[in-house]
């Protein structure tokens, strides 16, 4: 079995630029001379393109490693309903096998250095009747990085998913923040809230601020990122 060596990317919700953090982590990680891959182990949402399924989040994560893979690579389980993945499952009639996802991690994990695995939606998100994703999170046993959407509400999502993570015996290793509401008040203040109370209670220190981009693509988001107060890579 092939150690897994990496992070997983969860969020304080959806829709609050987990991939576009993920994307540009691993960027950030190539640039170091780290052959990196990235892991979505679910995907809820596809449009047909060119005769195929196509997810957003599989395509972005595809391009950002700097080793070759096939979206199926990529993805464990796709489904078409943009939704909550078990009911895309339900809806598709299928279930989300376990075993599969973890599978998938450890297929890539022997081909790269380092394993970029990004959640669906936030934290505790449904796979089926039994698990959730901080299940998949506790198997996969990777320290967190949590992405904060800088929205109203967000010092409470982030304190509670930070919460949800230490209690389930996972190191949150750091988080960044992005900008999804261009026109927050008191952004600024609430970054400083989260760098002191995410620093003093649980020791997660921030990887950076990523402001609104015109676009937000892998390279543009890595230069807001720093690496360095993960420790040694």
């Amino acid at each position: 079995m092939n150690p897994l060596r990496g992070w997983f990317v969860t969020g304080t919700d959806t829709e609050i630029g987990k991939t576009t953090v993920s994307a540009g982590l691993l960027q950030a990680l190539g640039r170091r001379g780290l052959r990196v891959a990235g892991y979505k182990p679910v995907a809820a949402g596809t449009e047909w393109r060119n005769g195929r399924r196509v997810n957003d989040d599989i395509e972005r994560l595809r391009l950002a490693a700097n080793v070759p893979l096939a979206a199926e690579e990529v993805c464990a389980c796709l489904l078409d309903a943009a939704c909550a993945p078990h009911l895309a499952a339900r809806e598709a009639g299928v279930t989300i096998p376990m075993e599969a996802l973890l599978a998938g991690a450890q297929r890539l994990a022997g081909r790269v250095d380092r394993l970029v695995v990004e959640g669906v939606g936030g934290f505790l998100v449904p796979l089926d009747e039994q698990h959730d994703t901080a299940e998949l999170a506790v198997h996969l046993g990777l320290p967190v990085i949590l992405v904060v959407g800088l929205r109203l509400g967000c010092l409470n999502h982030a304190l509670l998913t930070a919460e949800a993570v230490r209690a389930r015996g996972l190191r949150l290793a750091g988080w960044v923040g992005n900008a999804v509401d261009p026109r927050m008040p008191w952004r600024d203040a609430n970054v400083e809230t989260l760098r002191a109370r995410l620093a003093r209670h649980f020791e997660a220190p921030c990887l950076g601020v990523v402001p609104p981009l015109d676009a937000p693509d892998a390279a543009a988001v890595a230069s807001h990122l720093d690496l360095s107060v993960l420790g040694p890579l």
